[in-house]
């Protein structure tokens, strides 16, 4: 009662307020769930030339300037110029631009104030607090209808441009977004180029913003000033992902739409909404790590209730083929048998693996696969050394499900026209995830996997598997936009250059496999996006059947990857009889997929990161830090750790470990600590530490 008189006060006062300055319309209202108060007010001009919003804390500042005839818009963080005058609109096909002459005819504010919960994440409560602007405008000449809205919070700024439905409008295809990024200095940017075979799975370079190439989002930038600002958009749905390219004689970045293969790059009916364009701001590189923005710039699940959505751990028939031990199609060397499989099986119920994954089990895996678009590939027959419905009775009896494998080999129509009876004998057989893949440059049809052919397939098989129930991870993907939120079967994907590349990447002269720094630059770019099946745990680092390719990196190093780089399914990818009586397996078995909390305690892009994150299911808290080429020592202070004790279990580097000389060296140390203490962690060249902080008392 007393709650409901306090809410009828606030909102009186507030509205006696707004009907004394008659300028306003107003509306409140309180959320259920938090109790908070959204309040949102609007007012109508025909004069305005220029509007600003500011983020919660007044930090930031956003100004829309309609004042010399050419939209823009520009953004200051603490009073200092972050984002000059940059231009906004469209090119059409068949239709006038639309990026000039235009008047605004009413517009509103709005602050949102609210939390809401993941049914899985890095961060189980997530707080949105930001303010609206919602602008409305209107061409002079044609009277065409636009409408631009800003978000702005505390950690960056979010818009997009939305077309609505009216007259003489019937179809829309867009030839360039205009949208621009001016800085006003020559910053450096971490980039892959977008345009290429191998799509995100590229080593990232830290170049000049004047004159790049077509790169990728995320795009992340250091300033002069020590500002880090990570460029990328927010729900990506029917409409071309965005790439950035940089201006030849200045230090702009403009959008450049992912085209069709007839070189147009959006096609709508007669409206369209653009995704949110992003630009997160933070002090320091961690925040970037730490913001929420890209979720909250996403729609609330669709899904209904996803209980059936689990995180969990995996291992499988992969890392062998990688390496050649064994194939992917049906030879003498096939990995994908029933004796191997069942070995799996046994493996993963013993030490409390949820499921297995087999690669090559069905047919249409034949020598040439990778390359012709494997037509023959059949989602639903498994090859003949794979008793399919013995072995997921089998697993199903050990407390363990086998996981689909699908590779379409972007072979799109092949895919689909078997999707439904593919994914309805998973759900029969009680599977509860697919690994997806989509090996090859572009799609079978010639279309880019990240154009708006690409980002509406997978969107389709996202909606299809959860009408089964099945989890999803991509390979070979579009890139992540935070739809995780939307659809919360869309667990993990790679969408970078992963562990594999150290089985076979010797595309660097003399070098094989990802260098030591790779992993210290995905936190702060691609991991920016969302979760990642990066496929860690590799304890023979150095590979037999392969001279010239190795792991760079440290045992330790290998598990910190399970707490620096998230992803609600992990892999325990090395072969099994490397983990069998391994005393260092033991913290790949203990580490958690799902997180309630999520801290960087100390990170420099592309030199270093520790990671600290909190158990959703326990009062355990756990840590990971990796470094590059560079022995480090740390000093870290435990007080995100609550009151108590803790025994620290921590599996780290020895003085001996070197990731070229000696990568296998490790020690397992256990000390009672409270948050009151700092550990000094010593990490070896491309080494790590891992630590599991077990609440005793």
């Amino acid at each position: 009662m007393r709650k409901a008189v306090n809410k009828l006060i606030i909102i009186t006062l507030i509205l006696g307020c707004c009907i004394m300055r008659g300028k306003a319309e107003f509306n409140a209202k309180f959320t259920e769930k938090d109790d908070q108060l959204i309040i949102s007010t609007s007012k109508r001009t025909k004069s305005a030339k220029s509007l600003s919003v500011k983020s919660p804390d007044k930090k930031i500042s956003v100004t829309f300037d309609n004042s010399d005839t050419n939209l823009s818009y520009s953004v200051s963080y603490k009073g200092k110029s972050l984002v000059s005058k940059s231009k906004m609109g469209f090119k059409f096909k068949d239709m006038p631009s639309m990026d000039s002459n235009f008047e605004i005819t009413d517009y509103y504010y709005s602050n949102y104030n609210e939390t809401w919960e993941q049914p899985w994440g890095e961060q189980k409560v997530i707080k949105d607090n930001h303010n609206l602007l919602s602008i409305n405008l209107k061409e002079k000449i044609r009277n065409r209808i636009l409408t631009i809205e800003f978000k702005v919070f505390d950690e960056g700024v979010g818009f997009r441009y939305i077309v609505p439905k009216q007259e003489n409008i019937d179809s829309l295809i867009v030839m360039d977004e205009l949208t621009e990024f001016a800085f006003p200095e020559n910053h450096k940017a971490w980039n892959i180029e977008a345009y290429t075979p191998h799509k995100y799975e590229l080593l990232y370079e830290l170049e000049p913003i004047k004159g790049l190439a077509a790169a990728h989002t995320p795009l992340t930038i250091k300033t002069k000033d020590g500002i880090f600002i990570s460029i990328h958009e927010a729900a990506l749905t029917d409409y071309s992902s965005m790439t950035l390219f940089g201006s030849d004689n200045e230090s702009t970045l403009n959008c450049d739409l992912v085209p069709w293969k007839d070189g147009t790059k959006v096609k709508a009916k007669s409206h369209l909404k653009t995704p949110w364009r992003t630009i997160q701001i933070a002090d320091k590189s961690g925040g970037l790590i730490e913001s929420n923005m890209i979720l909250n710039l996403n729609e609330p699940n669709k899904l209904g209730d996803v209980s059936w959505v689990k995180p969990m751990k995996y291992i499988g028939i992969w890392w062998g083929i990688h390496i050649d031990k064994w194939t992917f199609h049906q030879s003498p060397r096939l990995g994908a048998t029933t004796e191997n499989t069942i070995k799996y099986i046994d493996f993963a119920a013993k030490h409390g693996f949820d499921e297995v994954l087999v690669e090559g089990w069905n047919e249409g895996f034949v020598a040439q696969w990778g390359t012709n678009f494997a037509p023959e590939m059949n989602f639903t027959t498994p090859n003949p050394h794979f008793n399919l419905f013995k072995l997921q009775k089998y697993a199903k009896s050990k407390g363990v499900t086998l996981q689909a494998y699908n590779e379409t080999a972007a072979n799109t129509e092949n895919y689909l026209t078997q999707i439904d009876s593919a994914m309805t004998l998973y759900e029969s057989l009680e599977y509860r995830s697919a690994k997806i893949g989509h090996v090859n440059g572009k799609f079978k049809n010639g279309e880019w996997h990240h154009g708006q052919y690409g980002v509406n397939y997978y969107r389709t098989v996202v909606k299809k598997a959860a009408k089964h129930h099945i989890v999803v991870n991509f390979h070979e993907p579009i890139k992540d936009t935070g739809e995780r939120r939307t659809y919360p079967n869309m667990v993990s994907r790679e969408g970078a250059r992963g562990q594999e590349y150290n089985a076979w990447g010797n595309d660097r002269p003399g070098i094989g496999g990802n260098p030591p720094d790779h992993l210290t630059i995905l936190p702060f770019t691609r991991m920016l996006s969302g979760p990642m099946d990066f496929t860690p745990g590799i304890f023979r680092v150095d590979i037999p059947q392969k001279e010239n390719d190795q792991v760079n990196t440290t045992l330790s190093k290998q598990l910190a990857i399970y707490v620096v780089i998230y992803s609600p399914i992990q892999m325990a990818a090395d072969l099994i009889e490397n983990y069998e009586g391994h005393p260092a397996f033991q913290f790949i078995m203990d580490v958690p997929v799902n997180w309630e909390t999520s801290k960087v305690l100390e990170a420099c892009i592309g030199d270093y990161i520790i990671m600290a994150r909190k158990d959703v299911n326990s009062d355990n808290w756990y840590l990971g830090g990796i470094t590059d080429e560079q022995r480090r020592v740390f000093s870290i202070k435990l007080d995100f750790l609550e009151n108590g004790q803790y025994e620290a279990q921590i599996y780290q580097d020895t003085k001996n470990s070197d990731y070229e000389t000696n990568p296998l060296d490790y020690e397992i140390l256990k000390k009672t600590v409270t948050r009151n203490d700092n550990l000094e962690l010593k990490l070896a060249r491309s080494g790590g530490v891992a630590i599991q902080f077990k609440k005793i008392k």
